[in-house]
């Protein structure tokens, strides 16, 4: 008894902290997951057409982020503690992009357009719409960069995990993911459109998710 005595508070310990790692690495592949299957179906969206270039919809980009909120599931409560960021990098082309204001010299990559989700007060650690990004996109060494007239979907998703016993059992409670795919069709560059005009947008200075 003196001996389980002594020993079970470690046993204890040892047994909470393996629990608290298990469930961490499992979050942090279903995060992983997701920006892949986000940037993957990001890269698929559109209206199909035989005779012009596919356009997207701003429906269709509220689609998509609400499919990957049903994905994720309840228990990753993922728009409440974190946030996805759907980005895509393009070359612009007088005859492809509308004016910006900000990229007007043709063969310059930028951030087309950019769309996000969730309530956690972050912006996306390589740039915003409209800005250039001829250094390319993704950590440094593994950035990605897209060729004339056909953009890569980069998505970041950010997550606040949630220890189920103690943050003392891990290094950072911030997941971190990146993904990225180069879109599949022949896309409309020009603008994400709308099918009806009270559609609303995935505006990255809101921060909010789906009621």
């Amino acid at each position: 008894m003196v001996e389980f005595a002594l020993g079970a508070p470690f046993l204890l310990m040892a047994g909470l902290w393996g629990i608290e790692l298990a469930n961490y690495a499992l979050v942090t592949m279903k995060v992983n997951q997701l920006a892949i299957h986000v940037a993957d179906n990001a890269s698929r969206i559109g209206d199909s057409a035989t005779l012009q270039d596919r356009k997207i919809f701003e429906e269709d980009v509220n689609d998509l982020l609400l499919g990957a909120n049903i994905q994720a599931g309840k228990g990753l409560n993922l728009y409440q503690r974190g946030r996805v960021i759907v980005s895509s990098y393009e070359i612009w082309k007088p005859d492809n992009h509308k004016a910006n204001g900000v990229v007007t010299t043709g063969g310059t990559p930028y951030i087309a357009w950019q769309r996000c989700k969730g309530v956690k007060p972050i912006k996306s650690d390589y740039g915003v719409q409209n800005s250039a990004m001829k250094k390319g996109l993704g950590p440094a060494g593994e950035e990605v960069y897209p060729e004339p007239e056909t953009p890569i979907i980069f998505v970041e998703i950010t997550y606040d995990y949630q220890p189920i016993f103690s943050t003392g059992f891990i290094s950072s409670t911030t997941i971190k993911s990146y993904s990225s795919f180069v879109v599949r069709d022949v896309r409309d560059q020009w603008d994400i459109y709308k099918r009806n005009a009270g559609t609303p947008i995935a505006d990255c200075k809101i921060y909010d998710t789906f009621t």
